[in-house]
């Protein structure tokens, strides 16, 4: 592994003479149109490379949590008019009422620093995309909503425009450079947050505290210790070319030099126990408790594939550390007088996440069910959750219209010589605004790497060596957890056959594959590897 490092380090600065037809071809462009219409940009938000943003819309018009005082008001200027003609026969209430409404929402994240932002050679807006669910199943984007900040200040709040789908002429032009604006925020997201933060950050107090406190003979230490396999070495390598100030991140994703101070802010929201995808779901409103339901969740959303592949994913996952936990704590005391895992939890608390040490909802560490759940949600982020935000890039992002990581100026104002543009060169005007040559060059370089399996990946369910433990209980509990996750792949397989999910492939003919838990080496699109290596 360590050698591919290497090799990733040297690749991403090998540039000179490399042209497009040096990369292999992404799957989202084998299709010169699919990714263009609306049925696919709004397939991707459930099925694509940031799966884990959308919400339930549960307020209309959507509000904004941003201070008042500060930054004046921030809701939405979204009106009914503007959608209401277009929700099959509903109201706009009646399809709250429904749960027919939902939202990728980027203003409050994006707003503190838009000012700031556009001051580089970045030129974006907050936004938010409004989307109906339809009879079959499918996503329809209704609107989105663009912003910038009042030119007069903050407090005086957003200067916000709305736009609708259209399919023809200039407006037809506009509203794919809107779907641009949006896809540039969730880019940007994807990449600082859902990616870096969420899981190679999140993850890395974790590795320290059970090197530090847990002896490699401590069962906790045996379970965890595949789920760590070098990500200090990714994370340090990504510190060196990738995330450091003026670095390949921050050259290719539209925060430009605020990126890790992005990050570094929303990090202030994480909250440990909702990283459990169960958890998430409910939080995001797209699922609801139903102890009748597999999974004890009811999805709002049927056709979620992110969503019901994961908590497949998620409940193999807890039953392998159900199993494996109560063969070695058979009652809580044993949870309690365990000195090296309270002080690994509690160096994890209160020295690796120091910034969180006094918030109300860290496990006590106190009973079995605390540690099965704690484990759970290591193992979860360290796999199937990165694998998740991570493998998809090339496959998704590799062909930079559909996934756009910069915008380069703003959308054209009628009577101006870029609206004329974009009236008789739409394409030509497409491209002036979304991420230039030089960056897209590097910006596919960086994710053709990210996006590779290794030759030696050891993926979920697997481990580099047999004889991990000499105890029968734990290695036939293993074992079956293999079995389990061979059954979910075929599962997967099967639901991507199935005409009735449209969400699971869509007109770009790419079956959502990234929880499959295996994969071949290179660039699968597939495979949940047991740890953040890459």
């Amino acid at each position: 592994m360590t050698t591919f490092l290497l090799r990733c380090s040297r690749n991403l600065f090998v540039l000179t003479g490399k042209d497009s037809s040096s990369f292999q071809r992404p799957k989202s462009s084998k299709d010169k149109s699919a990714w263009r219409t609306d049925k696919e940009f709004a397939r991707e938000i459930l099925a694509g490379l940031n799966p884990v943003l959308i919400r339930l819309l549960q307020e209309f018009p959507p509000e904004s949590k941003l201070d008042p005082k500060v930054y004046g008001n921030q809701n939405s200027s979204i009106t009914k008019e503007h959608i209401e003609n277009h929700l099959d026969g509903l109201t706009i209430y009646k399809a709250l009422e429904k749960k027919r409404l939902f939202i990728l929402d980027h203003h409050d994240t994006l707003m503190p620093y838009l000012r700031r932002i556009n001051t580089t050679s970045t030129k974006t807006y907050a936004s938010r995309t409004v989307l109906f669910l339809k009879d079959d199943g499918t996503l329809k984007p209704l609107e989105i909503e663009l912003s910038l900040p009042h030119p007069d200040g903050d407090k005086f709040g957003a200067v916000s425009k709305v736009y609708t789908p259209a399919e023809h002429g200039v407006e037809g032009s506009i509203w794919q450079l809107a779907k641009a604006y949006a896809a540039v925020n969730d880019s940007g997201y994807h990449q600082l947050l859902s990616h870096w933060l969420n899981t190679h950050a999140v993850i890395e107090p974790f590795v320290i505290a059970t090197n530090r406190q847990l002896s490699v003979l401590h069962p906790i230490n045996k379970l965890l210790d595949p789920h760590f396999r070098d990500t200090m070495n990714i994370n340090a390598l990504a510190r060196q070319i990738l995330i450091n100030a003026g670095g390949v991140v921050e050259s290719t994703v539209y925060p430009s030099k605020y990126a890790m101070e992005m990050s570094s802010v929303v990090y202030k929201n994480w909250v440990f126990t909702e990283q459990a995808l169960p958890a998430d779901l409910i939080n995001r409103g797209m699922a609801e408790k139903d102890s009748d339901a597999p999974h004890g969740l009811h999805l709002v959303l049927d056709d979620y594939p992110y969503a019901v592949d994961g908590l497949e994913i998620w409940s193999a996952i807890e039953t392998w550390v159900e199993d494996y936990c109560s063969f070695y704590y058979k009652t809580d005391e044993m949870v309690e007088k365990d000195s090296e895992l309270q002080s690994w939890w509690k160096e994890l608390r209160e020295e690796g996440h120091g910034d969180k040490k006094d918030e109300p909802w860290w496990p006590k560490m106190h009973t079995v069910k605390e540690l099965i759940d704690t484990c759970t949600i290591i193992i979860w982020v360290a796999s199937a959750l990165h694998a998740a935000v991570n493998f998809g890039q090339y496959p998704y992002a590799g062909f930079l219209p559909n996934r756009p990581t910069i915008s380069r100026r703003f959308m054209p104002e009628e009577g101006t010589p870029e609206y004329e543009e974009l009236k008789f060169n739409p394409e030509k005007a497409f491209l002036k605004t979304i991420t230039a040559q030089l960056q897209t060059l590097l910006g596919i370089s960086l994710i053709e790497i990210l996006s590779r399996h290794s030759s030696d990946e050891v993926y979920l369910g697997q481990r580099d060596t047999p004889e991990w433990t000499l105890d029968a209980t734990p290695l036939k509990a293993f074992e079956k957890f293999g079995r389990k996750l061979a059954d979910i792949e075929e599962n997967i397989i099967k639901r991507n056959g199935d005409e009735r999910f449209k969400n699971r492939v869509g007109p770009v003919k790419m079956p959502y594959t990234l929880l499959y838990p295996t994969s071949e080496g290179g660039l699968t699109g597939k495979g949940i590897p047991n740890s953040v290596s890459i």
